[in-house]
């Protein structure tokens, strides 16, 4: 009996200190995506190994942009719009995403991974995948884009969250003004 009792906390310790994982967000305080044929102009983001060009972008609030997104590296890489801590969070879903083997360094697996063993998320809404509004995966030699239009002034980002992309310095600086 004693061991039963043991053996209930400790499963209730677990499940309280275990990370809550909530659905992603659907709106986002710096803007929203848009299609493309809203676009007020076009900005090309080329990724390297390592790397953005251009490292920084200015862009006026009200403004819709297409980001035509070039992975002239060897690696899957990421654009994400956001601020430093909204990549802090990300990161950790990427790297769980590497961890369970559906990321490799040059491509994802089947996108859907919610029925994976110890991945199962749907409970609370949040099946691993990597379908965020405000991001796009883009393999190696290929083309992606991604259109935003940002409602406000703010200081953002523009990152890769494959882990230790971020930290080896892919990171822009992304300027909304008045």
């Amino acid at each position: 009996m004693f061991l039963r009792k043991s053996l209930a906390l400790a499963a209730c310790v677990l499940a309280l200190s275990s990370p809550v994982w909530a659905a992603p967000a659907s709106t986002y305080d710096f803007g929203q995506p848009a299609p493309a044929s809203k676009a007020t102009r076009s900005v090309e983001v080329v990724m390297g190994d390592m790397s953005f060009t251009p490292k920084a972008i200015d862009i006026k609030a009200g403004e819709t942009i297409r980001f035509v997104l070039v992975n002239k590296g060897q690696l899957l890489h990421e654009f994400n719009l956001g601020d430093a801590a909204m990549h802090a969070r990300h990161q950790q879903e990427m790297l769980q995403m590497q961890q369970s083997g559906m990321m490799t360094p040059t491509g994802m697996m089947n996108m859907d991974h919610g029925s994976m063993a110890g991945m199962d998320h749907s409970s609370q809404g949040h099946a691993m995948k990597h379908d965020d509004p405000n991001s796009v995966l883009v393999e190696p030699g290929k083309t992606a884009e991604l259109t935003w239009t940002f409602s406000k002034a703010a200081n953002l980002e523009f990152a890769c969250n494959v882990p230790g992309h971020y930290q080896a310095g892919m990171v822009g600086k992304l300027t909304v003004s008045q």
